[in-house]
């Protein structure tokens, strides 16, 4: 519906009743997830494991981030646990949830905690914006899922939601001010039971593919539902990711241990580990190899980012005297898996058959 129209004709609020109810029948189990009927009885969300769970989903799927998640909550069950770690261990078991400076901003923020607050968890939005790595988004969730603080709690999923109630006739990212006001308005006093009830209806019946509006507890209120749900959202104009290109060098000694290294402290996958690496530019260029070996070419590898997309050429060399390499250091292949690194340099390895 065009902007006109709907100031003619304003939207009705979320019926938050609606959804809670339909919640407290269907909620998804999450590992990280206090449920109505526990939520009911008293159970109150660690902050701590709602703020761990906010983290690791930005950007990554519920599928891929349980096995994250408990294996960080069995290492580390407490903030102050977590801030205690070296930040090394920390990247090593985040190693493949990608998007890297999630993982230092997480070390960095249990640290915060337990200087600025002496270990304990804020759950004020307002507090929470002041630590590392917590942006509007993620201070709203926790301070509304652990506290029940009445904020507004809008993902990607409550965007599609909205999106198809509203009708809405330009992208999402246009129209994120009309989002946040109808969804902060219909805020209930389960404030976080509405927000994760939100996330749950745009993660199974309003879909991106799907929109089960006769199962939906919206549909007597949505547009989107009265013409063309799958519609909605509105897509924005495609940009083309560039393609940067590159070499990556695979040096082993005598024995078949691999040498890695610590990338620079800032920028991409800052403090990962990888193997050295040519710079990555715009064009294909000629390998300036490391050292003088007999290289063999191992293939190619692409890997896609966010912002452009990475082909690397794969060397790999027996190196005669690895003791010109101080830099970084030599270790066991068998040993790769509690290295940190990064899914890019695991395709690296795996093109030179060890990984």
């Amino acid at each position: 519906m065009p902007q006109a129209d709907r100031q003619q004709n304003p939207v009705s609020l979320l019926d938050a009743g609606a959804v809670l109810a339909w919640y407290d029948q269907y909620a998804r189990t999450l590992l990280w997830r206090v449920s109505p009927a526990d939520r009911r009885a008293g159970m109150l969300p660690d902050p701590y494991r709602v703020w761990l769970s906010e983290i690791m989903l930005q950007q990554t799927t519920v599928a891929a981030v349980q096995k994250y998640y408990a294996r960080f909550t069995v290492l580390w069950p407490s903030v102050t646990d977590l801030a205690a770690a070296p930040l090394e261990a920390v990247l090593v078991e985040w190693a493949g949830l990608g998007y890297y400076a999630r993982a230092r901003n997480l070390h960095a923020c249990a640290r915060a905690v337990v200087d600025r607050f002496g270990g304990r968890f804020p759950e004020a939005a307002v507090e929470l914006l002041t630590l590392p790595g917590i942006g509007p988004y993620t201070s709203a969730a926790i301070a509304a899922i652990a506290g029940d603080e009445p904020v507004a709690v809008v993902d990607g999923n409550v965007d599609r939601v909205m999106a198809r109630y509203l009708a809405l006739d330009v992208p999402v990212r246009e129209a994120k001010d009309e989002i946040r006001a109808v969804v902060q308005a219909s805020v209930p006093a389960r404030a976080g039971d509405f927000a994760q009830a939100l996330m749950d209806l745009g993660a199974t019946i309003c879909a991106p593919r799907v929109a089960l509006c006769t199962l939906c507890p919206l549909r007597a209120g949505c547009l989107g539902a009265r013409m063309h749900p799958l519609a909605y959202p509105v897509k924005p104009e495609r940009v083309e990711r560039p393609t940067r290109y590159g070499h990556a060098f695979v040096m082993l000694d005598k024995d078949g241990d691999v040498y890695l290294q610590t990338r620079a402290e800032k920028g991409l996958l800052a403090q990962m580990t990888e193997t050295p690496v040519s710079a990555w530019t715009g064009t294909r260029g000629d390998p300036t190899f490391p050292a003088a070996a007999d290289w063999r070419h191992r293939g190619r590898v692409v890997h896609v980012f966010t912002h452009f997309r990475l082909e690397l050429e794969v060397w790999s060399a027996t190196i005669p005297d690895p003791s010109i390499f101080t830099a970084g250091w030599w270790t066991d292949r068998r040993e790769l898996d509690a290295e940190a690194l990064p899914s890019v340099f695991r395709k690296v390895l795996a093109a030179a058959g060890l990984h």
